[in-house]
């Protein structure tokens, strides 16, 4: 028997790393959920770890630390998956280490799972490893992938049988150096000035305003499924008058023999269509459409579609969307990278538009833009696309966010990509975010949708709220006029000390952000009777960085600090917010000490 069960809408009408071939990953990417059919098993706690800091930072491969336990390689230290491993130890070292890091974990299997005639297989799935990850299993390697923030995995099926009565070793080796053909990109610089520097010292350059967290940032688990096995599921919506349509492909690997049976559930679980076949249509009438947040009493409603044959830190998670609630807020874009699964999850349950973006984030150089990075983001958008493209709350996607797309070159690279993506999915807009001068962008021209990002009185004239409105109006005026395709404020902001005050307004006072989005919203009401189909503020809470003369901790533009506590700003935003549900006739505001959950 074969079980896959996946979420449904119908949509509004509306330095050192190896060599490996730029491939994506093969086969569906199903997030795996447990079933009669597939078992899961989290491998989510303490591994075992060490980081490779000879010259080199090769030492690991040399001595093959992967063909025996890590522990006799030499000294290992717990360490926590998922996690960062910057911010875990008390050690600076490793706080700022760029290289190869190695985890293992050694893990007891159910014997039916490694039985040779229960026709069991056994997938090793990594959630996120960044950057670049190899995996092997009892010393032999089952799987390489390059790319944070998406998830891979690898059948071990074969391997796991042949370890016969002993546990299963996985070890994991990862490495956050970044390069001009990754995304995001950086550089290595070496120094050789041994007057100064000790000998082969070397950073890491990057490009982008957050700090370059590494590790297994996404839970490790292994499941089961039969030997003939639901791969992938594909389904796309429509609506035609009081009819919903549900167009599926069924996707089944390990045997040319078998049958399906595709069930589709509403929300109580009552069966409102079926099917026999691999692909075809489901017919529902008068269907309960996805609604996002605050636009209908029945806000994020799930259809299940049921395929039958013959980390994460919760807690954070979970206070995240009862803030996005108490704020009033509906949407997001998944700045800089994709976010978890179960983020994703949330939003389709509970009716958060999501702009998906990938990781195409500090793309300043020439180089960023040759072929080896375009193969290699062509790579990602596959990715991306294959894990989340049955998702509701994904409203559209984004290729890149600030890319240096004046270039020339950006012209053919995101022509290229966009055209690309639109064969992977047809059904959903495209967009980038830019902050590049409307006249000049490359870019721009392939995009349904204009993301653009500003900082007037912050990065451009720092301390002038005066020349907030002027300047704001002049720039989405030239945009519109110049490509007549919707807007969105992708960003807007300033950075603020919590509970530091100044009357009047100074910069990093409480009262200068307050200021600042009072500018920008002046001009919002004015644009969103025309063209302007949204704005999000940067940013929802504050974020570590890079250390700087600029960054106090971290970039405070946040209207939450760290520890999700509100600036002034959030009250702001939730008056505006709720206020602005009101004039469309949604939903009233609820008090101030509501729970959503």
């Amino acid at each position: 028997m074969l079980t896959a069960l996946v979420h449904v809408l119908w949509a509004l009408s509306c330095l050192l790393l190896c060599c490996a071939p730029t491939q994506a990953v093969q086969g569906g990417m199903l997030y795996p959920r447990e079933t009669p059919t597939r078992e899961r098993k989290e491998l989510n706690g303490i591994w075992s770890f060490r980081a490779d800091a000879s010259a080199c930072r090769n030492e690991g491969f040399q001595k093959q630390w992967y063909k025996r336990p890590l522990r006799e390689t030499g000294p290992v230290i717990d360490m926590p998956v998922p996690a960062s491993y910057n911010d875990i130890t008390q050690d600076y070292d490793l706080r700022n280490f760029i290289g190869w890091v190695w985890y293992e974990k050694e893990v007891w299997l159910p014997r039916h799972w490694i039985s040779r005639d229960t026709g069991i297989r056994v997938v090793l799935r990594v959630g996120s490893a960044h950057y670049f990850a190899m995996v092997w299993v009892n010393g032999v390697e089952v799987a390489m992938h390059e790319g944070g923030h998406l998830p891979f995995e690898a059948d071990i099926t074969k391997v796991a049988q042949s370890g016969g009565e002993e546990p299963c070793r996985i070890t994991i080796a990862v490495n956050n150096t970044l390069t001009l053909n990754t995304l995001p990109p950086g550089s290595i610089q070496y120094i050789n000035d041994p007057t100064r520097y000790p000998k082969g010292y070397f950073i890491q350059n990057i490009n982008f305003d957050f700090f370059n967290y590494a590790g297994i940032h996404r839970p490790v688990v292994l499941y089961t499924t039969p030997s003939t096995y639901v791969d992938d599921i594909t389904v796309r919506s429509d609506v035609m008058e009081d009819v919903g349509i549900l167009n599926y492909q069924v996707s089944v690997a390990g045997s040319k023999n078998y049958s399906v049976a595709v069930t589709l559930l509403d929300r109580e679980g009552n069966v409102v269509a079926t099917g026999s076949e691999t692909s075809g249509y489901l017919k529902v009438h008068n269907p309960m459409l996805w609604w996002p947040f605050l636009m209908h009493e029945n806000a994020g409603y799930l259809y299940s579609l049921q395929i039958r044959g013959k980390g994460l830190d919760w807690p954070l998670v979970v206070k995240d969307f009862n803030l996005l609630h108490w704020l009033g807020a509906n949407s997001f874009r998944t700045s800089h990278y994709p976010y978890a699964e179960e983020i994703m999850d949330m939003c389709d349950k509970y009716g958060i538009v999501v702009i998906n973006e990938c990781p195409g984030v500090g793309m300043k150089e020439r180089e960023n833009f040759g072929n080896k990075s375009l193969m290699h983001h062509l790579v990602v958008m596959e990715e991306l696309v294959r894990r989340d493209k049955n998702r509701p709350a994904v409203v559209m996607w984004s290729v890149a966010n600030e890319p240096a797309s004046a270039l020339a070159a950006a012209d053919y690279y995101f022509k290229t990509v966009t055209a690309h993506t639109r064969v992977l999915d047809p059904t959903r807009p495209l967009t980038f975010v830019t902050n590049t001068n409307y006249a000049q962008d490359k870019g721009a021209p392939y995009m349904d949708v204009i993301c653009v990002n500003s900082y007037f009185s912050w990065y451009h004239d720092p301390g002038h709220l005066e020349v907030i409105q002027l300047q704001l109006n002049t720039e989405l005026e030239n945009w519109y006029e110049k490509y007549q395709k919707p807007i969105i404020q992708s960003e807007y902001g300033a950075d603020t000390i919590s509970g530091f005050h100044s009357d009047p307004p100074i910069m990093f006072s409480e009262e200068y952000q307050e200021a600042v989005l009072k500018n920008y919203h002046s001009v919002f009401d004015q644009k969103r009777k025309h063209y302007m189909i949204g704005e999000l503020i940067w940013n929802f809470a504050d974020f570590m960085t890079q250390q700087s003369i600029t960054r106090v901790s971290g970039n405070k533009k946040g209207i939450f600090t760290r520890q999700r506590q509100p600036k002034s700003a959030a009250f702001l935003l939730r008056a505006r917010y709720w206020k602005l549900e009101n004039e469309t006739g949604c939903l009233p505001p609820p008090p101030l000490n509501s729970k959503w959950f």
